[in-house]
C-alpha cells in the first residue's frame, strides 16, 4: 500500500507539472457538449432527452485524448525500465498510472459534467445518478484506457490503434451509464444499473492491472 502512495504520487507531480493537459481534456469535453445543439437544433425537450448520452459520450472521448501520455513519456525516458526493475510489481505501477488518470482526467470530467447536464437542461431526477454513473464509470474508463495505452506502447500510429483497441471495451460502460440516467428520470430505479457499472469497476480492477503489466513486459523485452 505504500508502494502504491508513492507511486500515485510520483504520478500526481508530473501530472501537476503538465497540468495543461488535463485542462485540455475538460475544454474538449465542455466543447463537444456545446456543439451538438448547434446541430441538432435549441428545442429544449430534445436537448434533454439527449443529455445522458451526450454528456457521456462526450466525457469518453474526452477521456481518450489522454491515454496514449499513460505510459510514453517513461517509456521514451528509460523510466518504465527502472520502474520496472523496482521492488514494487508493473501490476501495481500500472494501478497507479490508472488512479493517476483517474484523479487528474476523471474527477475534472465528472465535476464538469453536471454543468453541461444544466446546460442540456437535464430534469432533476437525473443529477444524482449522473454523478453516481461518472463516478463508477470514469475508474473502469482509466483502467481500460491503461490496458489500451500498455498494448500500443511503443506501436506506429499508437493513437489510431488504441482508439480501435479501447473504444469496444468502453460500450458497455456508456450504455449502463446512460441508461442509469435515463430510467431515474423515467421514475425507474437506476441500482441495478449502478450495480452493473459496479461490477464492471470490480471486473477491470482485478484485470486490468495484470494485463497491463503483462502488455509492458511485452513492450520492455
Amino acid at each position: 500500500m505504500t508502494a502504491l502512495v508513492l507511486l500515485i504520487r510520483r504520478e500526481l507531480q508530473l501530472a501537476l507539472r503538465q497540468a495543461g493537459d488535463s485542462a485540455v481534456v475538460v475544454l474538449f469535453f465542455v466543447l463537444a457538449a456545446i456543439l451538438f445543439p448547434f446541430g441538432v437544433g435549441p428545442e429544449p425537450n430534445m436537448l434533454a432527452r439527449m443529455a445522458p448520452g451526450v454528456v457521456w459520450v462526450t466525457a469518453l472521448l474526452a477521456a481518450m485524448l489522454s491515454f496514449e501520455r499513460l505510459f510514453a513519456p517513461d517509456y521514451e525516458d528509460g523510466s518504465l525500465e527502472l520502474l520496472a526493475l523496482g521492488p514494487a510489481p508493473l501490476a501495481l505501477v500500472a494501478l497507479a498510472k490508472a488512479a493517476a488518470h483517474w484523479l487528474t482526467t476523471g474527477l475534472p470530467l465528472l465535476i464538469a459534467a453536471p454543468l453541461i447536464a444544466l446546460l442540456y437542461g437535464l430534469p432533476k431526477e437525473g443529477y444524482l445518478p449522473l454523478v453516481a454513473t461518472m463516478a463508477l464509470g470514469a475508474p473502469t474508463v482509466s483502467l481500460i484506457g491503461t490496458v489500451g495505452a500498455a498494448l500500443t506502447l511503443g506501436a506506429r500510429r499508437g493513437g489510431v490503434l488504441l482508439s480501435l483497441l479501447v473504444l469496444p471495451l468502453v460500450i458497455p460502460v456508456l450504455i449502463f451509464g446512460a441508461a442509469g440516467i435515463e430510467a431515474a428520470i423515467a421514475g425507474f430505479p437506476a441500482r441495478p444499473h449502478l450495480m452493473l457499472l459496479g461490477g464492471l469497476l470490480l471486473g477491470a480492477l482485478v484485470i486490468g492491472p495484470w494485463a497491463s503489466a503483462a502488455a509492458l513486459r511485452q513492450a520492455l523485452e
